[in-house]
């Protein structure tokens, strides 16, 4: 028994070091997001892919499937703030129309309510309509930054908020904190990102 107690401790410890590191490069990540600076997506794709690891052993399966996308966003992110191919331009900010977020709010709803429901008919899955909520929500919104759309910032703020309450009822309380540091930083975000755009209008103008 001491044995096991000895070795479930240093998993603990070993994993709460890789949420660290995790963290870490979140926080990194959207600080450098908040500049418009393209290394952020190096950062971006760290933090993903420990993740993964992460959210699978706590249960919350939907999460670790979102951070696999996540290093896939990074990839796309770098991508497309880099010129995006031979496009060779670097990518401004941008606004879409309010009909098309309506319509993303309502497949998000459609596709959180049906995954809620397999997750909680098949799998062992930790609050699995509001995992499924945030996912899909997240997906979305990790689109938007990628394509430097100002509206991402609404998103997050609603996303984060609820993430910060479900990591930390599932003892990912590190993770909570970075959550709370996103909460902090978006308004800067935000703000940043809207002066970049009042500045490209000026300029077309």
């Amino acid at each position: 028994m001491s044995a096991l107690l000895a070795d479930l401790a240093a998993e603990a410890r070993a994993l709460a070091g890789i949420e660290g590191i995790a963290v870490a490069a979140a926080v990194l990540y959207l600080v450098l997001a908040i500049r418009q600076q393209k290394a952020c997506w190096y950062f971006a794709a760290l933090s993903s892919a420990l993740y993964v690891y992460i959210l699978f052993g706590a249960r919350l399966y939907m999460e670790s499937a979102l951070s696999l996308f996540y290093f896939a966003m990074a990839v796309y992110g770098w991508w497309s703030w880099t010129g995006g191919g031979q496009r060779r331009r670097a990518l401004g900010v941008t606004r879409w129309d309010g009909t098309l977020h309506a319509l993303a709010l309502l497949a998000i709803v459609c596709l959180s309510a049906g995954s809620g429901m397999l997750l909680s008919m098949h799998t062992d899955a930790a609050f699995p309509y509001v995992d499924s909520a945030t996912t899909w929500a997240a997906l979305w919104a990790t689109f938007l930054v990628a394509r430097k759309v100002l509206e991402n910032w609404w998103y997050w703020l609603v996303i984060d908020a609820v993430l910060v309450v479900l990591f930390a009822m599932r003892g990912l309380e590190l993770t909570a904190l970075l959550y709370v540091v996103y909460l902090v930083l978006i308004p800067f975000g935000y703000v940043n990102w809207r002066r970049s755009l009042s500045n490209t209008a000026e300029a077309a103008a």
